[in-house]
């Protein structure tokens, strides 16, 4: 019994060693543009861009595969913050101003099937199987996955109230053109 104990600690002390010494000398530096790029998204992996998430979108950005307006959520600002992290024009006349929106499950029509809890990629939805489900406003990023995955059709989105800490005074429209 002993020596099973002793070989089998062996055995993993001198795995563990090899597998440290080989995550020293194999690591695949990435890109550090990548990784600003993908700070700057909201992390929020809904795939409304059509990629499985933000790393591999960011990735397609800078490779030049994708465009900077490509993240419903994050709308005109960070289609503007990226265009300008990489150096890029960007029309985003073409681009629809989203209206900050949270989630709210309707009381009276929801089921509580999880269909919604189990596809929020924030996990602002609460609730158990069979009963009632809340969103939890203050993670909600609003990528309306959870109304279109609703059966009942009892998910709304609502736009954020302005407050105090949430209002920002709006940037004035420039009347003069920038030379070309």
């Amino acid at each position: 019994m002993l020596e099973a104990v002793l070989s089998l600690t062996a055995l993993g002390v001198g795995l563990g060693t090899m597998l440290g010494i080989a995550s020293r000398y194999l690591k695949v530096e990435g890109s550090p543009l990548v990784e600003e790029v993908k700070q700057m998204m909201p992390g929020t992996q809904c795939g409304q861009c059509g990629f499985p998430g933000c790393g591999p979108a960011a990735e397609a950005i800078v490779e030049g595969t994708a465009d900077v307006t490509l993240c419903p959520p994050g709308g005109r600002t960070l289609a503007a913050a990226l265009a300008g992290k990489l150096g890029k024009n960007v029309d985003l006349s073409a681009m629809e101003e989203t209206i900050e929106a949270v989630a709210f499950v309707d009381e009276d029509i929801c089921t509580g099937c999880n269909r919604c809890f189990q596809n929020c990629p924030t996990d602002s939805i609460i609730g158990g199987s069979k009963q009632m489900h809340t969103v939890i406003p203050d993670i909600c990023t609003g990528c309306e996955i959870c109304v279109d995955i609703c059966p009942t059709e009892g998910i709304k989105m609502i736009p954020v109230e302005k407050t105090i800490q949430t209002w920002h005074w709006p940037k004035p429209e420039s009347i003069f053109k920038a030379p070309e």
